[in-house]
């Protein structure tokens, strides 16, 4: 069969290979995909900023975002699947921390963890692959054409349930949110936060007649263009309490930058993960100075847990009924296999996925 593989730390060496198509323990399923994401996080493996390649094997099979469809059983006694379901696979697979042992492997803390097509396990970017039931989530047929998103939007669910289970630590009433940066987790994100009942304000380098832009303008958001406004300034120009940021911009600079618009007991979550050694020259003081008097706080997010994967595709659905194309219209671009260096190199849309099978 056929996959996308990379060498870890060799730059521009992702490339199409063929590979035995795996053979199942009586524990798993085998899932034919459908379509794979491409992300940053592709991108910068891809780079050779990360990645490492499963114990035995030189080369990494890359790809986290996936949807799939089962069709064999390892035990027939797997009774919670069945063949042509539809799923979507976890990413990461615990270690023997305590949080992991406890159902919480997104919050590791040994760092023993594999990450399918990140970390020590092969990802999905192959026609085939095994996976255990307790990594799946079966998703609905009504959703299979947008499931593929199902991944990212479980980063923006994580971020979100954290945020507002932190913020129990007063009589919180955010009424404003900022997003910052309008890729996909910026975009998942603002819908998600708009959801929470806040008036949201995304912040970008788009042009105001970008296709993305005007999605969110049409479900009543704010943009302000960054290339009309510095970062510094959004505050004075809201003219609000900003109660709550998103920061989704995968850039360190920017995440620095943000940690003074936060308002008076509000939070700021950050999502990207950087590479590099950026520096920035700060007034410490001042920031130090405005974080204790204004009981902010600032805290970072990674992965996420079944729950918000749940949680997902219960917002899916949310979307699929009320604002029936508005998750298609994420999905930018679609490449076949072949073509799949496309998706990786100077790729300027949204949302681009591998198409494996076409879905009847």
């Amino acid at each position: 069969m056929r996959a996308i593989a990379v060498t870890p730390g060799e730059k521009n060496s992702a490339r199409i290979i063929n590979v035995s198509t795996p053979e199942i323990k009586p524990n798993e399923v085998l899932i034919e995909a459908i379509r794979v994401g491409i992300d940053g996080t592709d991108r910068e493996i891809n780079n050779a900023e990360y990645g490492t390649s499963p114990e035995g094997f030189d080369y990494l099979i890359i790809g986290h975002e996936a949807l799939g469809r089962i069709v064999k059983l390892g035990d027939e006694s797997l009774r919670d699947f069945q063949v042509d379901d539809f799923v979507v696979p976890l990413v990461r697979k615990p270690d023997d921390c305590h949080f992991c042992q406890s159902g919480q492997p997104d919050m590791c803390i040994k760092g023993n963890y594999r990450e399918h097509g990140i970390k020590g396990e092969h990802g999905f970017l192959r026609e085939y692959f095994p996976m255990e039931p307790e990594y799946l989530i079966k998703i609905p047929e009504n959703l299979k054409e947008v499931a593929v998103l199902l991944e990212p939007l479980s980063i923006v669910e994580k971020a979100i349930r954290q945020a507002w289970k932190i913020q129990e630590r007063m009589a919180w009433a955010p009424k404003h949110g900022l997003i910052i940066g309008l890729g996909q987790i910026g975009l998942l994100g603002s819908l998600i936060a708009q959801l929470k009942g806040l008036k949201i304000t995304v912040y970008s380098m788009e042009e105001q007649e970008s296709p993305r832009v005007k999605l969110i303008k049409s479900l009543g958001m704010n943009y302000i263009s960054g290339k009309n406004i510095e970062i510094e300034e959004l505050p004075a120009v809201i003219g609000e309490n900003i109660d709550f940021i998103l920061e989704a911009t995968g850039n360190s600079i920017i995440a620095i930058r943000a940690m003074s618009l936060v308002g008076q007991n509000g939070i700021l979550c950050l999502t990207g993960v950087t590479g590099g050694h950026k520096r920035i020259e700060i007034c410490a003081d001042c920031l130090n100075l405005d974080l204790v008097l204004g009981n902010k706080l600032i805290y970072g997010t990674v992965n996420a847990n079944r729950i918000d994967f749940e949680k997902g595709v219960e917002h899916m659905q949310y979307f699929e009924k009320n604002h029936p194309g508005l998750l298609e219209n994420v999905i930018t671009d679609r490449f076949p296999l072949s073509n799949f260096k496309k998706s990786l190199n100077d790729f300027n849309g949204l949302k681009a996925v591998i198409e494996f099978k076409k879905m009847e």
